[in-house]
């Protein structure tokens, strides 16, 4: 583990969203190993690495971002960062129309989008976001009426393709049992060091019986299950640096590339 200091969240008042400006864009470069403490906005954001790997991570979940994807953190959700690999994080916070959740969409669909969420990237929901004026709210700073028109079509052309992004089940789910986020949290680190519950299990200092009844009534899952959640980001992080698949199979503990694609397939409904 690093010995990098956790640090605060960097200066998201200089980028508050509002009716005027819907989409504000914060990009950020952020080194190995840097921690970004818990902390939440009042506003929804939508989390992309532009570059490199940063994992967010929630009281009930944690969740892995690399290039080709992105994270809806609805308001009010308290999130850490920890980077994974030397990163570009594109932040984007969203107003919101009062008492909605989702990206501007009508009440009756705000349901999904309460909770967070891995989504899919399109070339043009990235090219949108890296397109937004990222500069900070400064004395002197105004945009111009075309500035600011253009930006207002680019914000409601990135909101209608925020819509349409598909969601991705690559979240971890995180009890709250503190004997079994530990050990959550050790497999999170380091998730090929053992294959089975019965070795976690000693590790924890837990019978194996204990560990198996704690991830059913916290988590609504198995251990093997869940364990193969946290397979999945690890492979999204090995992917990210664009490995053979036959490399991240062979690292994932799986015998052959196909044995993993097939896991993945199973998993997640696609390649």
């Amino acid at each position: 583990m690093s010995s990098a200091q956790p640090r605060g969240p960097t200066t998201p008042h200089l980028y508050l969203p509002d009716a005027e400006r819907p989409v504000r864009a914060k990009l950020l470069h952020l080194s190995t190993d840097t921690r970004v403490v818990p902390h939440h906005h009042a506003f929804a954001q939508l989390a992309l690495s532009a570059t490199g790997v940063v994992r967010m991570t929630m009281d009930d979940g944690s969740f892995i971002v690399p290039p080709s994807r992105a994270l809806w953190i609805p308001p009010g959700v308290e999130h850490a960062v920890t980077v994974v690999e030397d990163a570009e994080l594109l932040t984007l916070y969203l107003h919101q129309p009062r008492g909605r959740v989702g990206p501007q969409v009508p009440r009756s669909l705000d349901a999904p989008w309460r909770r967070c969420r891995v989504l899919e990237v399109s070339e043009l929901l990235r090219a949108l976001a890296l397109e937004l004026d990222k500069r900070p709210n400064a004395p002197g700073l105004v945009l111009d009426s075309a500035e600011l028109q253009r930006e207002r079509r680019l914000s409601a052309l990135l909101f209608d393709e925020l819509r349409r992004a598909r969601p991705v089940p690559l979240g971890i789910a995180l009890p709250r049992d503190k004997r079994l986020r530990a050990l959550c949290q050790a497999v999170l680190d380091d998730p090929t060091r053992h294959t089975t519950l019965d070795a976690w299990a000693f590790d924890a200092g837990a019978s194996p019986r204990t560990v198996a009844r704690l991830f059913r009534s916290e988590l609504s899952t198995s251990f093997a299950q869940w364990r193969q959640q946290v397979l999945l980001a690890r492979a999204v992080t090995l992917a990210a640096r664009r490995l053979p698949m036959a490399s991240i199979a062979a690292e994932l503990g799986y015998a052959s590339a196909s044995a993993f694609s097939a896991m993945v397939r199973r998993s997640v409904g696609m390649p």
